[in-house]
């Protein structure tokens, strides 16, 4: 029997989420209702979802709407046409990674996987029985790994190299040279690149006309690359519960459809519909732009935060994405993130993620926040933070 690990982020979201005043550990941009997305959109004759139709199982592979709208998408930004055969739709981001693991990872496989990142990405294959080598990130180079680890890195038997772009829990983003590296490596070995995207498009820090923005993997010209996305961080719609899986590569799609016929039949026709809505044109922008400028406006109040407690904690400033990795410190000692959180959630309601539990045992002092939630939640609950190192901080254990 297989030993599953704690899933430590989610364990501390399952205890603390729902007894806490202000949760800015929620990673989501602020989540909206059907009535608010119907009035985000252009066009307000039509139906979110169809209340007439009979609710029978979907199309096994995914709506075609919605995958005809997500490979619209993924062809404007590469200028190549993705056919909507090359979608497979999940229930989240988190099955469309597991079943990458599932259909493709095992026993004789190696794995590198960029970190620190969210748990699932190295944990599932490891539970799956592959070997997993971390490429680990640090925030002296801006929370970028280093291309030379990453060929150091590589053995005969490398099947897989997982990357998270924008990236979680940092807000670092991996720019266009960057990746053109990752994908000529890759290529030289012929090893898939998994490129976890849910953060994809929240981009504040960094624009278009940048040389370094970060293209989709799905646009770098490499065949064997698997892109995963969702509609819960980005999109505001973490309640319908839809993801999903889109490859440059027709066989990669077949192997996982395979695998994922024995995890689910279809994703809910009702969730496919709402998604398809959201990202059809005539919602999509507005819903995108709402959640950009929430990011920009939120990330004014971070760094106000940032620079009022600058004696208590440092960063280095995130460029994309909704999370801030944030490390408190005392007489230039890191704090026990964990006591830190929790003496922080008893005496102000406030709930961060400890980042020493979270993602690895050597972030001593960090914290994830989550800052692209509703914008008086986040600035009252940075004031209650800034009030709790006032008067609290000398009563939080120190880092062992």
């Amino acid at each position: 029997m297989v030993k599953i690990a704690q899933f430590s982020v989610e364990a501390w979201m399952d205890k603390y989420e729902h007894n806490c005043k202000y949760n800015i550990a929620e990673t989501c941009c602020a989540s909206i209702s059907i009535d608010e997305l119907r009035e985000l959109s252009e066009d307000k004759t039509r139906e979110v979802f169809k209340t007439s139709t009979a609710l029978t199982y979907g199309a096994i592979r995914g709506a075609d709407a919605l995958r005809d709208n997500l490979a619209r998408l993924y062809s404007a930004r590469s200028g190549k046409v993705l056919p909507r055969e090359n979608i497979l739709t999940t229930n989240g981001a988190i099955q469309a990674n597991y079943l990458i693991a599932y259909a493709l990872l095992g026993p004789g496989d190696h794995v590198i996987c960029h970190y620190p990142t969210y748990q699932s990405l190295y944990e599932v294959p490891k539970q799956l029985g592959a070997e997993v080598s971390l490429w680990k990130a640090s925030p002296e180079n801006k929370w970028s790994p280093s291309i030379d680890h990453l060929k150091s890195l590589i053995k005969p038997n490398t099947k897989m190299i997982i990357i998270n772009n924008p990236h979680n829990p940092t807000g670092a983003v991996l720019g266009k040279s960057f990746l053109q590296q990752v994908v000529d490596i890759a290529s030289e070995h012929k090893i898939i690149i998994h490129s976890d995207e849910v953060y994809r498009p929240i981009f504040h820090g960094i624009t278009p006309m940048d040389n370094e923005f970060p293209p989709s993997i799905m646009s770098m010209g490499y065949e064997r690359v698997i892109a995963t996305g969702s509609m819960s961080k980005a999109y505001s719609l973490a309640g319908i519960r839809v993801g999903w899986i889109a490859s440059r590569d027709a066989s990669i799609i077949d192997e996982i459809a395979e695998a994922r016929h024995y995890t689910l039949i279809s994703v809910s026709t009702l969730d496919e519909q709402v998604a398809a809505f959201a990202l059809d044109p005539s919602t999509i922008h507005s819903l995108l732009a709402r959640n950009i400028a929430l990011a920009k406006s939120n990330m004014e109040i971070m760094e106000k935060f940032v620079l009022k407690n600058d004696d208590a904690c440092d960063w280095v400033k995130p460029v994309a994405g909704t999370t801030a990795f944030v490390r408190f410190h005392r007489d230039g000692k890191p704090v026990d993130s964990v006591d830190f959180c929790e003496k922080l959630l008893e005496k102000t309601g406030v709930m961060f993620v400890p980042g020493s539990d979270c993602f690895g045992e050597e972030f001593k002092g960090y914290v994830r926040i989550g800052y692209v939630n509703h914008t008086q939640s986040v600035k009252e609950g940075l004031d209650k933070v800034t009030q709790f190192v006032r008067r609290n901080l000398d009563d939080v254990k120190l880092a062992e």
